[in-house]
């Protein structure tokens, strides 16, 4: 058997995109609930009304047979100002979540921050200001007392890179220092893995980066060097910090020829060094490609907006030999295992994969919902990971996106991911009534045979 017995098949939220009663129970406002919304794009004042539904979307989660429910605690439902007191609402909503779970038996995996920094914090500076990061290791310590004795896996920060490369996409913010509040990041994450071990010394705790592997578009030495500096730069410069304390020096000459800013002390160098993750997590939806770069203006910087290139280094094309999803995104289930295997060999740490999905138009027709093209991505998804188990690869759990319909960052509820249909769409609410999809029948029989039945 390829997966182990305690294997944990789970399924994911955020709690921003999913919850809902954004002014209730005490919460305070994110940088997501003050973000410019685009035009068509419903807010995040309602979502999938998570917020008053939990019981009965956990019950549904029970009777799909999850394992592991990997969700997000809203920092400003725990800390409204981001720094000041606690909210007692705030900690018995998540109370109440984690109970709910242990009550069906599902292990509680727990995101603590994902994009949804307070808004009072970025009125100062976000990331740019130290206070920030004593900010998080207070919010992590608050987390640690009180839901602790429940919660084996924790989950630092989601998509760190994403949120430094692409921070004005995905409404976190865009500065013109990226690296330094990179750093800053970096600095918060470790002190709450330090923070973690000491106060709960049977926990586990690791970052959540979303990591997949760089191809070269061609066989030729420069477009192979330009996939090493590729991978550099959107993967391992951010899991090198984080696992061995050091910075990856390739890393380093990109950010330095784009004139960033990165100032280190030796006391932060002390504190990634003494910061240990237990296992890695991370989030795997496509491979990239990449060629030589023919740009050699060393005073132009980094697109943030896609990824898709550093000066004199490298430059993103399409992959010709990938299918793409409705949304453009390309689907590459032997990616998925090329990315297992190089994380695995790279830091020899146990993996967990807490978002894998396929986003689609899901169209409800008599209370169903027929979605065989997601049956087929994570089937096959599965598949891969599979064969990297059997290859050695240590992993934890997988936790596809998402558990139940929510809103995409960009789409709104047009682009559905869940395997729980939410009865409203961009400009109404409807009903909000829950559909099980086809893909929850299917997924259920993966569980129940741990993932042995994949057709």
């Amino acid at each position: 058997m390829a997966f182990k017995k305690d294997f944990l098949w789970g399924a994911s939220t955020s709690a921003y995109q999913v919850e809902g009663g954004y002014n209730e129970g005490g919460k305070g406002a994110s940088v997501q609930d003050v973000k410019k919304i685009p035009d068509g794009t419903p807010d995040f004042k309602v979502c999938s009304d998570h917020y008053h539904r939990y019981k009965e979307d956990i019950k549904l989660f029970n009777e799909l047979g999850l394992k592991a429910y990997r969700f997000s605690i809203a920092w400003t439902r725990i800390l409204p100002t981001g720094d000041g007191e606690v909210n007692k609402e705030g900690i018995d909503f998540y109370n109440n979540i984690i109970n709910e779970c242990k009550k069906y038996n599902i292990e509680p995996i727990v995101t603590m921050y994902h994009f949804d920094l307070p808004y009072e914090l970025d009125k100062v500076g976000g990331w740019s200001n130290d206070k920030t990061v004593d900010a998080f290791e207070k919010f992590a310590k608050v987390l640690f007392e009180n839901y602790g004795d429940r919660v084996k896996y924790w989950l630092t920060i989601n998509e760190q890179n994403i949120m430094t490369l692409m921070g004005s996409v995905i409404g976190t913010g865009d500065s013109s220092e990226i690296y330094q509040d990179n750093h800053r990041m970096l600095l918060a994450q470790a002190k709450a893995m330090i923070l973690c071990h000491k106060m709960l010394p049977n926990a586990k705790i690791g970052p959540a980066p979303n990591i997949s592997a760089v191809y070269p578009n061609s066989n030729t030495p420069e477009d192979n060097l330009a996939a090493q500096y590729a991978n550099v730069h959107r993967n391992w410069q951010f899991l090198d910090a984080c696992v061995f304390g050091i910075y990856n020096k390739l890393a380093l000459e990109m950010i330095k020829s784009q004139g960033y800013k990165l100032e280190i002390s030796e006391d932060d160098i002390k504190i990634l060094k003494n910061a240990k993750p237990d296992f890695i997590a991370f989030n795997y939806y496509n491979t990239s490609t990449v060629k030589a770069s023919q740009k050699i203006n060393d005073s132009t910087k980094i697109d943030q907006q896609n990824m898709s290139g550093v000066n004199g280094f490298f430059e993103q094309v399409d992959n010709k030999n990938l299918q793409k999803t409705e949304f453009g995104w390309e689907v590459d289930p032997v990616g998925f295992r090329v990315t297992l295997n190089e994380i695995y060999s790279r830091y020899n740490l146990p993996l967990m994969i807490t978002e894998n999905g396929l986003g689609a138009y899901d169209k409800l027709e008599d209370g169903k919902v027929h979605d065989d093209y997601r049956i087929k991505y994570l089937k096959d998804h599965i598949e891969q990971m599979r064969r990297a188990t059997e290859s050695g690869v240590e992993i934890l759990s997988y936790n596809p996106w998402s558990a139940i319909d929510l809103i995409s960052t960009h789409e709104g509820f047009l682009k559905r991911y869940g395997f729980i249909y939410v009865d409203r769409d961009n400009e109404s609410e409807k009903t909000l009534n829950r559909y099980k999809k086809d893909s929850f029948f299917w997924y259920k029989k993966v569980i129940e045979s741990n993932g042995e039945e994949l057709d």
